[in-house]
C-alpha cells in the first residue's frame, strides 16, 4: 500500500490505496511461476513429437512459454514506466464490490468439492442472479437450472468427459 501524492487529486481518495503497478508485478511474478510449473511438468511427461502424434505435454509446454513471454514482457513493461503516476487498483470504497464477486466464486469452487459441478453450479447461478443481479425467480430458476443441465449434457453425454459429479448425481445414477 501506498500514500497518493499531491499529483493524484483526480483520485478523490486521501487515505491508502493499493497501486495498478504493484498488482501488475504481483500478478506477473505468480504467473511467470506457474508458466515455469507448467514448462516444467511439460518436460517431465515429453513435450516433443512420436510417431504416432505429439507428447502429453506438447501443447501444455508452448503454453506455458507463451505464459511466461507474456508474464515477462509484463514485468519489463512495468519496470520501464516505474515512477510514472500510477493509477488506483482498488479504492478503500471499492473493496466491498470486488469481495461481494470474489468470496462466493470461491465459496463456488470448494461446493464443487462437496457436491459436483452441476448442482455447485445450479446454485451459484441461482444465489448470484439473485443477490447480484436482482433477478426474479421466472428469470433465474430457468437459468440456473438450464445451464447446468446443458453442460451435462454436452459434456457428459456427448463428449463422454466426466466433470467432478456429486451425491445428487450419484444417487440419481448418473
Amino acid at each position: 500500500m501506498e500514500e497518493p501524492n499531491d499529483s493524484s487529486s483526480q483520485r478523490g481518495d486521501s487515505g491508502t490505496y493499493i497501486s495498478t503497478h504493484i498488482v501488475e508485478v504481483i500478478t506477473a511474478l505468480i504467473l511467470l511461476c506457474l508458466a515455469a510449473l507448467v514448462i516444467y511438468d511439460a518436460v517431465r511427461v515429453g513435450n516433443g513429437w512420436e510417431s504416432d502424434g505429439p507428447q502429453a505435454g506438447f501443447y501444455p509446454f508452448y503454453v506455458g512459454l507463451l505464459l511466461g513471454f507474456a508474464s515477462l514482457a509484463i514485468l519489463v513493461q512495468q519496470f520501464m514506466h516505474r515512477g510514472e503516476d500510477d493509477p488506483v487498483f482498488l479504492a478503500p470504497g471499492q473493496t466491498y464490490h470486488v469481495m461481494a464477486v470474489l468470496l462466493p466464486s470461491c465459496a463456488y469452487v470448494g461446493a464443487i468439492y462437496l457436491l459436483g459441478i452441476y448442482v455447485s453450479s445450479a446454485l451459484f447461478l441461482f444465489l448470484f442472479m439473485r443477490w447480484q443481479g436482482k433477478f426474479g425467480l421466472m428469470k433465474t430458476l430457468p437459468i440456473s437450472i438450464a445451464v447446468p443441465l446443458i453442460v451435462f449434457l454436452l459434456f457428459d453425454k456427448w463428449f463422454k468427459i466426466a466433470l467432478p459429479k456429486g451425491p445428487l448425481e450419484a444417487w440419481l445414477g448418473l
